[in-house]
């Protein structure tokens, strides 16, 4: 059975082009959900609203998610609450590239 840190793993291969970092990196993966058939859902956020690859990121995490060995589907959820805050980034990596500290 996949496990929550697997999809993280595959799905941090996931970059946003315009700030060049990956989306667990960046802190936009809310939430990952594993059912017992190993359906994943996904909750995640964008930087904006209004963020020009927003559809394209959302596939990207899908099919990353769903191409993990005995998934058989991965569904993505895109949330506004908690709005996405640069302080709040998952690593310390992103924040050193963005200047936040």
């Amino acid at each position: 059975m996949v496990s929550k840190e697997d999809v993280l793993a595959a799905v941090a291969t996931v970059e946003d082009p315009e700030i060049g970092l990956g989306v667990v990196d960046l802190g936009l993966i809310y939430d990952v959900a594993i059912a017992d058939d190993s359906a994943i859902s996904i909750r995640m956020t964008l930087t904006t609203p209004y963020c020009p690859y927003g559809p394209q990121l959302v596939a990207e995490v899908q099919k990353a998610a769903q191409d993990l060995q005995g998934v058989p589907k991965a569904d993505v959820e895109v949330v506004w609450d908690p709005p996405w805050d640069a302080k709040t980034m998952a690593s310390d990596y992103a924040k050193d590239v963005l200047g936040i500290w």
